[in-house]
């Protein structure tokens, strides 16, 4: 069970933020394990998805590879 705290992050952050977080979060965080990371996935697909290719591009370059 996911804690409605949590979700509710999840839920309202963007595309970019949840790209940033999956980039740049250190191993083991919390937020990317068991149904957590499961539900972040999720809903991190579906948001790349709803933006579409071009904007998932664009949003991958501002978020670059360094931090």
């Amino acid at each position: 069970m996911i804690p409605k705290e949590i979700k509710e992050k999840i839920d309202g952050m963007d595309y970019e933020s949840m790209l940033r977080k999956w980039r740049f979060a250190p191993v083991g965080d919390s937020m990317f394990e068991g149904e957590t990371g499961d539900y972040f996935q999720g809903i991190m697909l579906k948001k790349k998805a709803e933006i579409g290719d071009e904007a998932a591009v664009a949003a991958s370059k501002r978020v670059g590879w360094k931090q």
